[in-house]
C-alpha cells in the first residue's frame, strides 16, 4: 500500500528525532568526583576527568565553554573559572569519555546536574579532551575540616555551650571559667543533668569555650546550693526542673571530641516524654583552666620555669588569635607540618598545647601561607588523648613528597574575653576602616573616646584590627580629618600607646597614665584600615650564603654608588679616583610567601629616580645591611638599601605582574620573588675599615614596618661571618625565627662553606 505524503513526512520526522536525541539531564549523583590532571597541570588547572562507576574518564570539548568550566571549578572548590582549553591541551586521557555536549546554565553546583548526551554517550576521541583553568582562590572553608561540617543533622541542632556562673567570686570576673553547663539546643538554652557526668565531658565543654583543660569542682558545695534553691518557695528553679524541656538528659563524651555534638547526647529519657528527665539530679558544673595568655597578670615566672614550659609548636601568619600555620621545633629548627592526614583531632592537640581550646577548623593546602625550611611531619595521627603533637604517631615530612603548598594550619577556639566590645571603628567608607574608638574607665565611669595618634604605628594598628576581629592592619593612619567619629566620642581617652604586637587588645598595651596628646583630638585621632590577608616577605638565606664574596673595587667605578650613600663615611676622605674599597657582595632574593601582593606604601608621585640603577625606587629604606660583633654592636656602617620592587621570577604558571622598567607598577606578587644580583651597584656592605675576626652578617627586610605583613618575625636574616683579612666565610645563614633564640650561636654547622677569595 502507498503511504500518504503527510504520514511519510511524520514518520521521517520521528526517525530524525530518534537519531538526534535531545541532551538529557544526568541522574544526579550529587557526589560525582572531578580531578584536574595531565602534563603541566596544577591544583587549579589541567585535563578535566570525572569518576563514574569507579572509573576515571574524560570530558569532550564539544559545546564546552566558560559556563561549564565555572561549574566544574566550583565543584572542585575554586571560586570561579578563568578559561577552558580544548583539543587535549593537557594531554590525551585514557579510558572512557564519560561526557559529551555538556551544557550548563552556570548556576548548577556540580557537573552532573548539567545537560549532556548521557554517561558514556559520545562521538569524540581523546584528542578532544577538555581542560579547565580555575581561579586559584579557593572557596572559603572548602580546604578544611570544620566542626560544623563534621556534624550530622541531629548534631547541628546542638548549637553552642556556655557556663552560667553560680558563685559570687566567679560572677565578678569578666572571663567565666566555672559554672553550670548550658547548651543551646534548637534555639533554646537548656541545662545538662549531672547524672553520669564525667571529666571527659568537662574537657569537651572547656575545649569548645577556648580552654585547654578542666579542673575538679567541689560538687558537695554546689549540691548544697542546689538543695537550698529547691527548698526555697520563691525559687522558680523547682518548677522549671520538672519540665523535660529544661534538661539535656545525658551526655557521654570520650574527651577527644572537638564539639559536644560529636558525643552521645540523649536529650530526653529513653522511654518516652512521660518519664521525667534527670530525676533527683542537679545541673552539671564545670571548672575550666584558662591558658597562660588569658589568665590575670601575675608575677612573671623565673627564667628557669618559663624555659621549661616553652612549647615546641607555634602558629604563624594567622589573622586572629589562635589561628595560623602550624610549625614544630625539631633538632633546634622550626619546620612545618604536611596536611596529609591532618584532621580536627590532631589540630585540637596543637590548640590545647598552645593554651587554647579544641580546634574549630583544620586547614589544608597552605591556606594561611607557606612556610620556609624543612617540613618536619606528615600523616600525623593523634587519637585525642596526647598532651603534645610530638606524642602522636607521624611520618617524616620528606617521606611522601610533601611540598610547602601542603602546609597545615588550624583555627582554635579561644575564650571570649569581651575585648571586641571595647573597641569600634567610625566614619570609614567600609566596616574595615575608620577612626579607632575605645572604651576605657575615666574617673570610675566607662567612656568611649578617641586614641591619640602620637607614636601610632603598624604594631598598634595590628592589635586594634585583631581586637576588632578584622585580621591584619593594612595601614596605620595618623591623620583622620576626613573620617567623622561617633558624636560624643571625640575626646582623646588614650595616649602614648605602645604595643609589642602580641597583645589581645589595645587596653593591654602600655600607655600614658594621665592622657597627654600633643595636638589634641579631631583630625589627628588614630585610625586604621584592616584586611583579612597580608603579604609576608622572607629573604632566601641559602642564596646569600652561596653567593657572598669579597671585591676590592676601584674608586673610579664607585662615583655613582658614593652619591647614593652606599659606602662608609671614610670614603669621603679618600683621594678620588685613586684607591679602592673592600666590599662584601652577595645576591638577595626576597620571596612573598603571604596571601596578598606586597605593594609600596606610597604612590608613583613620591617614587625617587636612582641614576645608578636607572629606575625608580618605590621604598626608600627597604632593607638594612649590617655587620655586627657577636654581642650585637655594629662594626661596618650599616647600608640602608632602597629598592625597586618587581617580580624577577615566578613559579611555573604564575604570571609576573610587577616590573620596574618604563615607570611600571611596583610590587611582589604572592608566590613570586624579587632578586637583586650581587653585581648590581650597592648590593654590598663596605667592610674597608673592618679588621679580621668573627662577626654576624645581618639583613633586615621592611625594617621600619612601612608595609603591613602577616609575620614580621621572619624579616631578619643572619649569618655567621668569619673574615681573616683576605677571605670571607659565611655559614649558618637562617631567617630570624627559624632557630630557637639560644641555639643560634651554638650551632657551629660548617655546612657548604665557600672559600671566597678576593
Amino acid at each position: 500500500t502507498m503511504w500518504s505524503l503527510p504520514a511519510a513526512l511524520s514518520l521521517l520526522m520521528l526517525l530524525l528525532l530518534l537519531l538526534q536525541a535531545p541532551p538529557c539531564r544526568l541522574q544526579s549523583l550529587g557526589t560525582t568526583k572531578l580531578r584536574l590532571v595531565g602534563p603541566g597541570s596544577r591544583p587549579e588547572e589541567g585535563r578535566l576527568e570525572v569518576l563514574y562507576q569507579g572509573q576515571w574518564g574524560t570530558v569532550c570539548d564539544d559545546d564546552f565553554a566558560l559556563q561549564e568550566a565555572t561549574v566544574a571549578c566550583r565543584q572542585l572548590g575554586f571560586e570561579t573559572a578563568l578559561t577552558w582549553a580544548h583539543s587535549a591541551k593537557y594531554g590525551q586521557g585514557e579510558g572512557p569519555i564519560w561526557l559529551d555536549n555538556v551544557r550548563c546554565m552556570g548556576t548548577e553546583s556540580s557537573l552532573d546536574q548539567c545537560m549532556s548526551n548521557g554517561w558514556g554517550v559520545s562521538d569524540c576521541s581523546h584528542s578532544e579532551d577538555i581542560g579547565v583553568v580555575c581561579h586559584p582562590q579557593r572557596q572559603r572553608g572548602y580546604l578544611s575540616e570544620r566542626v560544623s561540617n563534621a556534624l550530622g543533622p541531629q548534631g547541628r541542632r546542638l548549637e553552642e555551650v556556655r557556663l552560667k556562673p553560680i558563685l559570687a567570686s566567679t560572677k565578678r570576673h569578666s572571663l567565666v571559667t566555672e559554672g553550670a553547663v548550658e547548651v543551646r539546643y534548637e534555639g533554646h538554652w537548656r541545662q545538662v543533668c549531672d547524672q553520669g557526668w564525667t571529666r571527659n565531658n568537662s574537657k569537651v565543654v572547656c575545649g569548645m569555650l577556648g580552654f585547654p583543660s578542666e579542673a575538679p569542682v567541689n560538687s558537695h558545695y554546689y549540691r548544697k546550693i542546689w538543695n537550698l534553691k529547691m527548698k526555697d518557695p520563691k525559687s522558680r528553679l523547682k518548677s522549671l526542673t520538672q519540665k523535660n524541656s529544661f534538661w539535656i538528659h545525658q551526655v557521654n563524651c570520650l574527651g577527644t571530641e572537638p564539639h559536644m555534638a560529636n558525643c552521645q547526647v540523649q536529650v530526653a529519657p529513653a522511654r518516652g516524654k512521660l518519664r521525667p528527665a534527670c530525676p533527683g539530679g542537679m545541673h552539671a558544673v564545670v571548672s575550666c583552666v584558662a591558658g597562660p595568655r588569658f589568665r590575670p597578670a601575675k608575677a612573671k615566672p623565673g627564667r628557669k620555669e618559663s624555659w621549661a614550659e616553652e612549647p615546641k609548636v607555634r602558629l604563624r601568619s594567622g589573622a586572629q588569635v589562635g589561628e595560623g600555620r602550624v610549625e614544630v621545633l625539631r633538632n633546634h629548627q622550626w619546620g612545618t607540618v604536611c596536611d596529609h592526614g591532618w584532621n580536627l583531632i590532631s589540630a585540637s592537640i596543637v590548640c590545647r598545647q598552645l593554651g587554647f581550646g579544641s580546634a574549630r577548623e583544620a586547614l589544608f593546602g597552605a591556606q594561611l601561607g607557606q612556610g620556609l625550611g624543612p617540613i618536619h611531619l606528615s600523616e600525623v595521627r593523634c587519637r585525642g588523648y596526647e598532651r603534645t603533637l610530638s606524642d602522636c604517631p607521624s611520618l617524616e615530612g620528606s617521606q611522601n613528597g610533601c611540598q610547602h603548598e601542603n602546609d597545615a594550619a588550624v583555627r582554635c577556639n579561644v575564650p571570649n574575653m569581651g575585648f571586641q566590645n571595647q573597641v569600634r571603628l567610625a566614619g570609614g567608607r567600609s566596616p574595615e576602616e575608620g577612626v579607632v574608638e575605645v572604651q576605657v574607665e575615666v574617673n570610675g565611669v566607662q567612656r568611649w573616646g578617641a586614641v591619640c595618634s602620637d607614636h601610632w604605628g603598624l604594631s598598634e594598628a595590628m592589635v586594634a584590627c585583631r581586637q576588632l576581629g578584622l585580621g591584619f592592619a593594612s595601614h596605620a593612619i595618623k591623620d583622620t580629618w576626613y573620617w567623622q567619629g561617633t558624636p560624643g566620642a571625640g575626646e582623646v581617652v588614650m595616649s602614648g600607646v605602645r604595643c609589642s604586637g602580641t597583645e589581645l587588645a589595645l587596653q593591654q598595651c602600655s600607655r600614658h597614665g594621665p592622657v597627654h596628646c600633643s595636638h589634641g583630638a579631631g583630625r589627628f585621632s588614630a585610625g586604621v584600615s584592616c584586611t583579612d590577608s597580608a603579604p609576608d616577605l622572607v629573604m632566601n638565606a641559602q642564596l646569600v650564603q652561596e653567593t657572598a664574596y669579597l671585591e676590592d673595587r676601584p674608586l673610579s667605578q664607585l662615583y655613582c654608588a658614593h652619591e647614593e650613600n652606599c659606602l662608609s663615611q671614610s670614603a669621603d676622605l679618600m683621594d678620588w679616583p685613586y684607591g679602592h674599597r673592600r666590599l662584601l657582595r652577595f645576591s638577595s632574593q626576597i620571596y612573598n610567601l603571604g596571601r596578598a601582593d606586597f605593594r609600596p606604601k606610597t604612590g608613583r608621585h613620591s617614587w625617587i629616580w636612582h641614576q645608578c640603577h636607572r629606575h625608580y625606587h618605590s621604598i626608600e629604606v627597604f632593607t638594612h645591611y649590617d655587620l655586627l660583633t657577636l654581642n650585637g654592636s655594629k662594626v661596618a656602617e650599616g647600608h640602608k638599601a632602597s629598592f625597586c620592587l618587581e617580580d624577577t621570577n615566578c613559579p611555573t604558571g604564575l604570571q609576573k605582574r610587577y616590573a620596574c622598567a618604563n615607570f611600571g607598577e611596583q610590587g611582589v606578587t604572592v608566590g613570586c620573588w624579587d632578586t637583586y644580583r650581587h653585581d648590581i651597584d650597592c648590593q654590598w656592605v663596605d667592610i674597608t675599615d673592618v679588621g679580621p675576626g668573627n662577626y654576624i652578617f645581618q639583613v633586615v627586610v621592611n625594617p621600619k614596618y612601612e608595609v603591613a605583613e602577616s609575620d614580621f618575625s621572619n624579616n631578619m636574616m643572619r649569618c655567621r661571618c668569619k673574615y681573616d683579612g683576605h677571605r670571607v666565610w659565611l655559614h649558618n645563614c637562617h631567617t630570624g625565627d627559624s632557630y630557637r633564640a639560644n641555639a643560634e650561636l651554638s650551632l657551629e654547622q660548617e655546612q657548604r662553606l665557600r672559600n671566597n677569595l678576593i
